[in-house]
């Protein structure tokens, strides 16, 4: 029988959760200013989409297997499994000697990422007693907004060959940080942190967990880069893009009903239907899909809305995030004490969807004249919803479950989050892509693209009729690298004519830069108006949840002790 854990211990163990938390957190976005040096070096453009998804599909899956498996042999075995498997293959991603190598390892990461993620905040249920867990909630919300702007800083810092202690850094470096904090971090948890309260039942729904393998892997890839991924695939078989989605389609609806069946004859089911049963998780549950599907699915096209419209580079446009960051981190961490002090939780999440909602639906006013200040208000304000409503979703399903099913329950959680953002991701980039050609109509007959044609730039970056590869013309970087070119071109060219010519070369680059630009603010329009109504519609379920009163507790009382 363990005495109840000191609050010293449990700030240890809450550092080293919060530390292999922030990795993972750090992981998803410190590589978006990597990805082209990686893919230049491997010389592996057609790989690009592959370093994304290895991921992504990989974290999807584990998810909601780890938070049972967590319930079955205790959040501390697991947490050390999945701090291990991120570790090593961050370690093993640096040192890849091709693509394939860093596809395979990004994959292995994928998975320590998952596992990570399912139990840092079921630890929290553990650790703390109901109304304790709102401030520390509210603590690892603010951990994934801090890493939301070192990680570009940071990707790009590495990645521009700093001199430090001798050594050179590279795109390498930016999985090699990762290898000190997480060797601290088992450190410190194996040390510190006991074992933890968990079912005596240990069978395992092998089959369950293959169908929702399946059938998770299946809908990841029929949303995310699917024509990129499975190009050889559909030229061999003469299948269509919306052919092969079909087929996909009812891949996932045909394991879906099979999952649903098993999980009604097996012992320990990955995922209990009986759960939705309870009326708080399945109303938390809707509001965390279409929150990830509204929410996280728009939010994500502001970094792009400020390189093409400001000219931000990677590093700059992660800067420009920081009011959105600021107000996060002081909402979570302020309703995360405030929430522990009273008990009180429902009103934090109505206030923060209300204005997650008005604020989204007030970034559909911005336009290429906008000025940033404009934006920055409007993001801090959207940073606040945010920060109010993320941490509050795992207190609510928490204290509707049993603490052997706190691990499946708050994994949920994650999962249908991550689902809705990942659908609403796909759906929103058709809608760019879609608003782009509608409002780009006779844009291949433009003296840029045409004088570009012949560009070496142009073969890396893809065909020009593609509104992508437009966009990517308009971004700082490459417009760069095209203005070089052509400066080299007619270095041998008498000075007034080279003078001449230069100068009709960036009066149409400039001419060009404004069409991409009122083009992509018209087309995100739409989707931030689409955004705010999947947000309006999960306001209304918040609405709709039952607040129970989180009794008081001592801080070193350890609900998840043996």
């Amino acid at each position: 029988m363990h005495h109840h854990l000191s609050l010293r211990n449990k700030l240890i163990i809450m550092l080293s959760v919060m530390a292999s938390m922030f990795l993972v957190a750090l992981d998803q976005t410190i590589i978006a200013t990597a990805l082209g040096k990686i893919v230049e070096d491997f010389n592996a453009f057609d790989s690009l989409s592959w370093i994304i998804t290895a991921y992504l599909l990989t974290t999807t899956i584990t998810v909601p297997i780890a938070g049972k498996l967590s319930d079955l042999f205790g959040r501390r075995i697991l947490l050390l499994i999945g701090v291990a498997v991120f570790g090593v293959a961050s370690l093993m991603s640096g040192l890849a000697g091709d693509i394939n190598q860093l596809v395979l390892w990004r994959a292995v990461q994928g998975v320590g990422g998952g596992i990570i993620t399912a139990n840092a905040f079921t630890i929290i249920g553990d650790l703390f007693a109901a109304r304790e867990r709102g401030r520390w909630q509210g603590m690892l919300g603010a951990v994934f907004g801090l890493s939301s702007v070192i990680g570009p800083l940071l990707g790009g810092w590495l990645t521009d060959s700093q001199n430090i202690f001798g050594m050179i850094t590279s795109w390498h470096w930016i999985f090699w940080i990762n290898v000190p904090i997480a060797v601290v971090a088992f450190g410190l948890l194996l040390r510190f942190c006991p074992p933890l309260k968990h079912s005596n039942k240990t069978n395992i729904d092998y089959v369950g967990a293959v169908l929702l393998m399946v059938g998770l892997a299946t809908l990841v890839l029929s949303v995310d880069n699917t024509e990129t991924i499975f190009k050889d695939l559909m030229s061999t078989l003469n299948l269509s893009l919306t052919g092969l989605r079909m087929i996909m389609g009812a891949i996932v609806v045909v394991t879906l009903g099979l999952f649903i069946w098993q999980q009604k004859r097996a012992k320990e089911p990955i995922l209990p239907l009986h759960f939705f049963s309870n009326w708080n998780f399945s109303v938390v549950m809707v509001i965390a899909t279409l929150f990830g599907a509204g929410f996280m699915g728009s939010i994500i096209y502001l970094t792009q809305f400020n390189q093409q419209v400001f000219g931000a580079g990677p590093t700059e446009s992660g800067l420009m995030l920081i009011p959105m960051v600021a107000g996060i981190m002081i909402a979570s961490i302020g309703s995360g004490q405030i929430i522990s002090r009273t008990g009180k939780y429902k009103i934090f999440m109505q206030i923060g969807i209300v204005v997650a909602t008005a604020m989204v639906a007030m970034l559909a006013t911005l336009t290429p004249e906008s000025p940033y200040w404009h934006e920055a208000i409007i993001m801090t304000l959207v940073g606040f919803g945010l920060g109010f409503v993320m941490p509050v979703m795992n207190i609510v399903v928490q204290s509707e479950f049993e603490q052997h099913e706190l691990g499946v329950a708050t994994s949920s959680i994650q999962l249908f989050r991550g689902l809705g953002s990942t659908i609403g991701i796909a759906i929103f980039g058709s809608m760019l892509t879609a608003g782009i050609t509608a409002n780009l109509t006779n844009i291949q007959s433009d003296p840029y693209l045409q004088s570009l044609k012949t560009s070496p730039v142009i073969k890396k970056i893809g065909d020009v009729a593609d509104p992508n590869t437009q966009l990517t013309l308009n971004t700082t970087g490459v417009k760069e690298k095209i203005k070089d070119g052509f400066e080299s071109s007619t270095g041998k060219l008498p000075i007034a004519i080279r003078e001449a010519t230069e100068k009709k070369f960036i009066n149409e680059q400039n001419a060009y830069s404004s069409k991409i630009t009122h083009a992509f603010s018209k087309s995100l329009q739409s989707i931030f108006i689409a955004s705010a109504l999947l947000m309006l519609l999960a306001s209304i379920f918040v609405f709709m949840i039952h607040e129970r009163q989180l009794k008081h507790a001592s801080a070193t009382a350890t609900p998840g002790e043996i």
